[in-house]
């Protein structure tokens, strides 16, 4: 059977190398996340929603809004999967386990549907189609949600180690 915890142990351990500081490994994993889910999270939001003119009608503030949600989305969909990673790395770091919290499957609830918006912007909307348009604006809200609810267990959950 697949172990995730022995697959990622080899790399724990080099990381645990460096002799970061217990804290750093106990919060460093939350203290970066918060920054981008409640920053560039809620950017991402607003700007996508002023795209679609719910937010705003100035043509100006939509033109701009549309070209800083594309330079930013994608850099938080890269911080969110390599933070990802980083939360697995640290609790195998203070030798917890891995699949049991809640923290862990929201966390991949919110990298699936991060993975699927991206890949319905990836193609363009298929053609510009109003309909992916508006899946793509709610599942990026769905996901915004899971992520603030995701913060919550992670407090929860760091406060219990």
């Amino acid at each position: 059977m697949f172990d995730l915890k022995e697959v990622l142990q080899p790399i724990a351990d080099w990381v645990n190398g460096f002799g970061t500081p217990d804290i750093v490994n106990h919060w460093g994993h939350p203290f970066f996340m918060s920054i981008v889910i409640f920053a560039m999270g809620t950017f991402v939001g607003i700007s996508g929603w002023r795209i679609r003119k719910l937010a705003t009608t100035d043509a100006e503030v939509v033109t701009q809004s549309k070209a800083k949600h594309r330079q930013v989305a994608p850099l938080m969909y890269v911080f969110l999967a390599s933070g990802y990673i980083g939360g697995l790395l640290s609790l195998v770091i203070q030798d917890q386990p891995l699949l049991e919290s809640p923290h862990f499957w929201t966390g991949s609830v919110v990298i699936i549907l991060l993975t699927i918006n991206a890949l319905i912007s990836g193609t363009g909307f298929i053609g510009n189609k109003a309909t992916l348009r508006t899946v793509h604006a709610y599942l990026g809200s769905l996901a915004l949600a899971v992520m603030v609810f995701h913060a919550f267990l992670g407090l929860k959950l760091g406060l219990s180690i």
